[in-house]
């Protein structure tokens, strides 16, 4: 059947493999991931994976039927207003009609696509639309398909994820270097350089600013971003972190590293950070012995400091008084701490510390789980703010650990929370939600790097 094109088509055209408009009659595969219904009508979504592009179908209606496509490049949250692409209606003489096919992805301008099919009855205002979903590029396993619905969040304007999200989108970009080093996906490498590129000069410059962990964060972005691609500029960024970090140690409570410039906590995230940092210069720099004596110093300080309490669970932080605080176990604070030791084994051989790691995770591996899946404590419906990037850092850490040690005794542990994960917390689009073992709640780039992390760890 012929297809009618979409007045929008001319104005807005993206050519991949093929351009769009390309008549369905002529695609080589055809998979249905998404329909709906209203009025008796069925709306159905359809996908060439070979083609790269996909087209809309409306049945069981009357002449007049209108049916459509949605695009979007950021995961299904906005799309072209008024785009309706490949807009058409049903002839007479049918039932159903079906629009041209469209590109699901504008690779030229790096855009991660996903789209829906959109229709409506003639004779009625209301319009019902499929879930959005994407073809299998990029996505030949669950961590590279988890991978891509991420870089939809990756903004090309800010070289952020989110737009403007900041220590977040440094744990996002470690989650897409981390799977792209062990998938071998080299799809999405163009996001360290523009990152790099448009931040390099942006608060305190170097990916500093006046929150030491948020430098911290980005310091080990920077590691993961030379270890991928053996650019010595990542490497000289994270030595610049690591050194302004180290401009506040301070005597304060026996030493450590000062949660922010203008404040006197001192807390558990910002040491264990630099603690991994640190470490891992030393182990990356040639006849390093300065990072390497930082690590050994944070990491005395920090075992005696009492924020590790006698649970074998990390507290937030340290009272005025020098005291464990008492507050929140986060997940990430018993997590990096993980990668830190790690990273200090590597570089000292001191087989106490994976001792020592393997207590802390024993521990929190038993009590930061529910129904067998780690949830983080008050963990909400939401997946916006600092509080979903936790997760992913503590399984990032417990997954470097667990390739570290004999035996591999956290694997099955992994296995089973990605398993829950993907079988009860996962759209069409292969986005996550707050909780691995599924319910109510909303996708975001917090979530979706927690659970690329998590696939990463697992090896999935």
């Amino acid at each position: 059947m012929a297809v009618e094109a979409g007045g929008d088509f001319a104005a807005a055209a993206i050519c991949d493999t093929y351009c769009d408009g390309r008549d369905p009659a002529a695609a080589t595969s055809d998979r249905v991931p998404a329909g709906s219904s209203l009025f008796g009508r069925t709306v159905r979504l359809h996908l060439s994976d070979n083609d790269v592009m996909g087209w809309a179908t409306i049945d069981n209606g009357n002449p007049g039927d209108e049916v459509w496509l949605d695009r979007s490049f950021d995961g299904g949250r906005t799309w072209s207003s008024g785009s309706k692409l490949g807009d058409t209606k049903t002839p007479e003489g049918a039932r159903g009609w079906r629009t041209g096919m469209y590109n699901v992805d504008d690779w030229n301008t790096a855009g991660v696509g996903a789209l829906r099919a959109c229709g409506k009855a003639g004779d009625r205002p209301e319009i019902t639309c499929t879930a959005w979903a994407r073809v299998d590029r990029n996505a030949w396993s669950r961590g590279t398909a988890a991978a891509t619905a991420l870089m939809m969040s990756y903004d090309r304007g800010t070289g952020l994820f989110g737009g403007d999200g900041w220590w977040t989108a440094a744990n996002a970009l470690t989650a897409v270097i981390d799977n792209a080093r062990a998938s071998g996906m080299p799809s999405y490498q163009y996001a360290i350089a523009a990152t790099y590129d448009k931040n390099l000069g942006a608060q305190g410059g170097d990916f500093t600013n006046d929150y030491l962990d948020d430098t911290g964060w980005w310091g080990l972005a920077w590691v993961a971003a030379y270890d991928a691609t053996g650019d010595r500029r990542y490497l000289d960024t994270a030595r610049a972190d690591a050194d302004h970090m180290n401009a506040y140690w301070t005597s304060a409570c026996g030493g450590g590293v000062l949660w922010n410039q203008t404040k006197t906590y001192k807390n558990a995230i910002t040491n264990e950070l630099f603690l991994q940092l640190n470490a891992a210069l030393h182990n990356r720099i040639q006849g390093d012995t300065g990072y390497l004596d930082r690590a050994r110093r944070e990491w005395s300080w920090f075992r005696q400091s009492g924020m590790v309490n006698v649970d074998h669970m990390i507290n937030d932080g340290l009272t005025d008084g020098c005291a464990n605080n008492g507050r929140t176990t986060w997940t990430y604070n018993q997590g990096v701490v993980l990668g830190g030791l790690t990273e200090l084994y590597r570089a000292t051989g001191d087989s106490g510390l994976l001792s020592t790691a393997r207590e802390l995770a024993d521990a929190s591996t038993a009590r930061l789980q529910t129904d067998g899946v780690l949830r983080e404590p008050g963990e909400s419906d939401g997946c916006t703010g600092d509080g979903p990037s936790f997760k992913g850092a503590y399984v990032r850490g417990l997954g470097r650990l667990d390739a570290q040690l004999a035996g591999h005794p956290y694997a099955s542990t992994l296995d089973r929370w990605a398993d829950t994960a993907y079988a009860k917390d996962r759209d069409t689009l292969d986005q996550y939600g707050p909780h691995w073992s599924g319910g109510a709640g909303t996708t975001d780039y917090g979530c979706q790097q927690s659970a690329l992390d998590l696939l990463n760890a697992a090896g999935q």
